[in-house]
């Protein structure tokens, strides 16, 4: 009778959770020899596979740097690309173990969709794109406009906010599927202005026909941190993902390359020593090796020298760090410690 009470339990936990009470998603992607990362496809210097079918990008890194952790191979990553409306089905339904996509983490999506943000990897905000010759300088300018809006995304809820909020003539949003679908009707005139997540809209004027007749204007009209998601129920995976950031971060206030990595494995700073593997067993309590740390920096480096190489000044976008440098450079980027 006992057994069948606790089995009882279980099956509330699990209806009450969206998932299985007890979730295995690093034994399944072991078994697999693969990790499998929802991202973005469509999004020059965060996610998208190049002419010969490699994938590129920020986020793409950071799915590579739990490859990394989990195999000590970064290219054992199998991209499935996703549009705003689909993704997070894909992840609900197991098609993908993480959803690592220019997301933005809401209340709603924490607490509605059986899903988990696991910590803010880029921190954003939408603004607007229009042309130079409509010599608008101010996105309090565009009364009445039509803006081009992606679906499924909080870009149109923010849109009908920042108009209501400032008591401007309603804007005529036209939402399409896809990021291509609504950049290609912005390019070809179908409406005045197009608006997104600012990191993307430095991306997509590369898109455009002519980018340099497009201005990118100053007004940055939400908070938009991005985190990547994991299902609900599997505590030990949702560690991985949130501590794969965090082992970035720490490396890279610790001064850790992937170019320095092995030298600073035989460092005497107590703090190196407990992210390195070298002291205490933080990598065997996630589930990970002992130099689960070193793996991820071997692998791909460290937050600054993904950021940098993907969106940074060493990338075509020449995106600044702005919030997104460390906290001890005045950035928003903090990692709490491995001890």
């Amino acid at each position: 009778m006992k057994r069948v009470f606790v089995a009882l339990l279980a099956a509330c936990a699990a209806l009450t959770t969206g998932a299985p009470a007890e979730a295995a998603t690093l034994d399944t992607i072991k078994a697999r020899g693969a990790l499998n990362c929802g991202a973005n496809g469509q999004l020059p210097g965060f996610g998208m596979p190049d002419a010969q079918g490699i994938w590129t990008g920020f986020d793409v890194e950071l799915c590579r740097a739990l490859a990394a952790a989990i195999f000590n191979d970064p290219q054992k990553v199998k991209f499935v690309a996703l549009t705003a409306k689909d993704r997070f089905t894909a992840l609900q339904s197991g098609d993908v173990d993480v959803l690592i996509r220019n997301t933005t983490w809401t209340l709603s999506r924490d607490t509605q969709l059986g899903l988990n943000a696991t910590g803010i990897n880029y921190f954003d905000g939408q603004g607007f794109i229009v042309r130079k010759d409509l010599k608008i300088n101010s996105a309090l300018e565009l009364n009445g406009a039509s803006v081009c809006v992606q679906q499924g995304t909080t870009t149109e809820l923010n849109l009908s906010d920042y108009f209501r909020a400032n008591k401007m003539a309603s804007s005529k949003p036209i939402a399409f599927a896809t990021l291509d679908e609504a950049l290609k009707a912005y390019d070809s005139r179908r409406c005045d202005a197009y608006t997104t997540d600012a990191s993307q809209l430095y991306s997509v004027r590369l898109k455009l026909a002519k980018p340099e007749d497009h201005v990118v204007l100053p007004e940055i009209i939400s908070k938009e941190p991005f985190s990547a998601f994991v299902r609900h129920g599997d505590d030990q995976w949702f560690d991985i993902v949130r501590w794969t950031l965090f082992a970035m971060l720490n490396a890279e206030e610790f001064g850790i390359t992937k170019a320095n990595v092995d030298e600073q494995v035989k460092s005497d700073n107590p703090e190196i020593k407990r992210l390195l593997g070298t002291e205490g067993n933080f990598g065997e309590a996630l589930g990970l090796t002992k130099d689960w740390a070193v793996r991820i920096v071997k692998g791909v480096g460290n937050y600054g020298e993904v950021f940098d190489r993907t969106i940074g000044q060493g990338s075509p976008l020449k995106i600044t760090r702005g919030q997104n440098a460390l906290w001890t450079k005045g950035g928003l980027q903090y990692a709490p410690p491995v001890r």
